[in-house]
């Protein structure tokens, strides 16, 4: 059986302002799960430059936010403009995959599965699983 240090993994980005929701795949590809939230501060490229190596990344998917009438919003173009900073830090493909409602269905997720009250509350929570179903999604698309 080949050795899964060697399998590549895709990393997934819910971005925000103040916090970055990261999942990963599993080193065979098949599912997504959450991974870790991170602060949007001075650090980034440095975060991700070690949880790229540490988990042997070889792609990254994008949240990419899209008002319903199809129109960017602010935070469509700071999306933009983070995908070009991942591009440049890192010899990787970015891909922009549809994020919308991803943050709703990440609270029913964490409703069913978390059982106590102040842990639903955990924004960071609902990020990294935003990313795990941001990431999904795109494995159900290749």
């Amino acid at each position: 059986m080949e050795n899964n240090e060697n399998l590549k993994r895709i990393l997934a980005i819910d971005y925000g302002t103040k916090r970055i929701g990261i999942a990963l795949t599993d080193p065979l590809i098949t599912f997504s799960y959450p991974f870790k939230t991170i602060l949007n501060d001075g650090n980034l490229q440095k975060e991700f430059s070690k949880i790229i190596s540490e988990k042997n990344v070889d792609r990254i998917i994008l949240g990419f936010p899209v008002m319903e009438n199809g129109q960017a919003s602010n935070i469509t173009k700071l999306v933009l403009k983070f995908k070009k900073k991942l591009e440049k830090w890192f010899n990787l493909q970015v891909i922009l995959q549809d994020e919308n409602y991803t943050s709703e269905m990440a609270k029913q997720v964490i409703l069913q599965s978390v059982t106590k009250k102040s842990k639903r509350r955990d924004k960071g929570l609902i990020d990294q699983n935003s990313a795990a179903i941001i990431l999904q999604d795109y494995l159900q698309s290749i």
